[in-house]
């Protein structure tokens, strides 16, 4: 397996070979081992919205019941790890907010251990973590949930691959055609430079819209800890979103 030497060499080759203004992330980033099976080569297949609604899920407001926000409470005990709160706001290009989204989330245990017959890291299973959960944004368009910090974990992208601590997010829009996903990470983590997922993202203030501010007014004496982390759609600040065109 390449080192984390040869790793880092590639990103900082392929940073300085993005032009400015270049879409992020780059989808086929060669320090991203797979990106170069798993990014599309081929032009979309584009269908009709309308055909597709007719065959899709659907879902109300009634089908989302509050406690699904609270991820540490699915289970009859108390889940290991950092209790944290998380809260922000899905803004539209002018600040506006995005009123009753789905947004839904999913993450690795405490431990950095995922409930998934794939994840092979030699960490232990939280009987009481699960690591999903889903709520609507309000009228302000914000959302909020109640998880455990998750921890870095390893991958086979090279040798010694780490993950940073990260939070996976999907929002649905008005149409089950209408689902953006993204990544959330937390301030200060080492692992930053050496990840070719995070580093994919070229330009560094871009970089920084995908990590939570952690915010003492919102931790909780004795409680929780407090991150906020605001999503913006469009604009010339929106969040960075996995995307699903080739360029």
């Amino acid at each position: 397996m390449d080192s984390q030497a040869r790793i880092t060499a590639e990103i900082a080759e392929a940073h300085a070979a993005t032009p400015p203004g270049a879409a992020q992330p780059r989808i086929d980033f060669p320090p991203y081992r797979s990106s170069a099976l798993r990014h599309p080569t081929k032009d979309l297949r584009h269908a009709d919205p309308e055909g597709i609604e007719l065959v899709a899920p659907v879902f109300g407001h009634s089908d989302i019941d509050p406690v699904e926000a609270d991820l540490t409470i699915q289970h009859g005990g108390e889940p290991i790890g950092e209790r944290m709160l998380l809260t922000g706001r899905v803004l539209d290009g002018d600040g506006r907010p995005v009123r009753h989204q789905l947004v839904e989330i999913w993450q690795a245990n405490a431990g950095g251990r995922y409930i998934h017959k794939r994840d092979q890291h030699p960490a232990p299973i939280d009987p009481n973590f699960t690591g999903v959960g889903r709520c609507l944004t309000d009228g302000d368009g914000t959302y909020r949930f109640t998880t455990i910090k998750p921890g870095p974990y390893p991958w086979r992208n090279h040798l010694n691959a780490w993950r940073p601590a990260h939070i996976h997010f999907s929002l649905f829009g008005t149409e089950f055609t209408q689902r953006l996903i993204t990544q959330m990470y937390f301030p200060g983590d080492p692992l930053f430079a050496l990840d070719p997922i995070y580093q994919s993202i070229t330009d560094q203030a871009v970089r920084e819209r995908l990590v939570a501010t952690y915010d003492h007014d919102l931790t909780t004496h004795e409680w929780a800890t407090g991150y906020r982390w605001d999503i913006v759609l469009t604009g010339t600040h929106a969040t960075p979103l996995e995307r699903d065109d080739h360029e």
